[in-house]
């Protein structure tokens, strides 16, 4: 990647949440480049190492640490966030991406950052009521978007938006499900996974995927443009979920699901598993948000992002996938 604007002698990238899946590829990217970054984690276990990497322990909660991380800073790009669609994470979520938002928004004000790159979610972007598709125009409300999740990405963009009121050349991203990485215990790659230990169940549901690999190219490409004040879906295709769990089986040479989850019976998974969840004290597998969700159908559109960068192009699902297993192959001995 070939920045125009930014300085590699003289700037110097700040990235939360590094230990995630899209800041694992986005400190990657930028250390490929030539790039100077200070990498804020829970952990230091982010694989990678580095001359140009500087890690921080801690998180954005803590605005002392966020006051001393922001030194000699000029860029951020702000990942970190928790994804849970489980009750007893909301308060948690809530602190984390909504305080933690506000809080990297006013250190960037404080110490006069050239420039902010956001990422949110399509979580935190409106649903169309007569099921058409979904675009960066529509307004989030409850009555659409009920998941705790979805309502704490809106509420973090709003803190960026009042960046922006106040000065904050800031830009948000609204990416889709995420394929990509190395780590299939967490996150979307959890599907993989399922796939893999050959889950028998599929849903009519539709949903957008996205490869890591381009969230992190157009993040990089926003950074180094004018735009500013604007927030743009990442998509690259809307697949049904049976379509995306028998692309995934197939490429482990595994037998792909073949039992269909009706309505009902994800009302009664959900109510079972939170049962069980009350009885064992384990977080359910299946809550009403993520039942629902599975039954849902929602197509993105990407044309806003397509026409702001001339030339790129999103990597097709089944590619992303291919390359998911392959990795997945690799680190798992499979």
């Amino acid at each position: 990647m070939i920045f125009t604007e930014l300085n590699k002698e003289t700037d110097k990238i700040f990235v939360t949440g590094a230990s995630g899946l899209v800041g694992k590829e986005l400190v990657r990217q930028l250390l490929d480049s030539g790039y100077q970054v200070r990498a804020l984690v829970h952990n230091t276990e982010i694989g990678a190492s580095h001359p140009n990497l500087e890690i921080v322990q801690g998180d954005v909660l803590d605005v002392v640490l966020l006051d001393e991380a922001f030194e000699n800073i000029t860029h951020v790009f702000h990942t970190a966030a928790i994804v849970s669609y489980h009750p007893s994470d909301k308060y948690r979520m809530m602190k984390v991406n909504v305080e933690g938002t506000a809080n990297v928004v006013n250190t960037c004000i404080d110490k006069g950052i050239k420039k902010l790159v956001h990422v949110s979610s399509v979580a935190a972007v409106g649903r169309n009521p007569q099921g058409g598709l979904v675009n960066e125009a529509l307004q989030w409300s409850e009555e659409t978007n009920k998941s705790n999740y979805s309502k704490s990405k809106y509420l973090s963009e709003m803190e960026v938006w009042r960046g922006v009121g106040e000065g904050l050349n800031a830009v948000i991203v609204n990416p889709s499900i995420i394929f990509g990485g190395d780590d299939w215990s967490t996150g979307s790659l959890a599907i993989f996974k399922s796939a893999y230990n050959e889950f028998a169940w599929y849903s009519e549901g539709v949903g957008g995927f996205v490869d890591v690999r381009d969230v992190v190219e157009v993040m990089l490409r926003l950074m180094d443009s004018d735009i500013t004040a604007e927030r743009f879906i990442l998509n690259s295709e809307c697949l049904s979920f049976r379509e995306v769990f028998t692309e995934i089986a197939n490429c482990f040479g595994k037998k792909p699901p073949h039992r269909r989850v009706t309505p009902f019976l994800a009302s009664v998974v959900w109510r079972l598993e939170k049962l069980k969840g009350f009885l064992t004290g384990k977080k359910p597998l299946v809550t009403r948000e993520t039942a629902a969700s599975s039954l849902s159908k929602v197509y993105y559109e990407n044309s806003k992002i397509l026409k702001a960068l001339p030339g790129f192009n999103f990597i097709p699902i089944k590619e992303s996938i291919s390359y998911t297993c392959e990795v997945l192959k690799k680190k798992y001995n499979l």
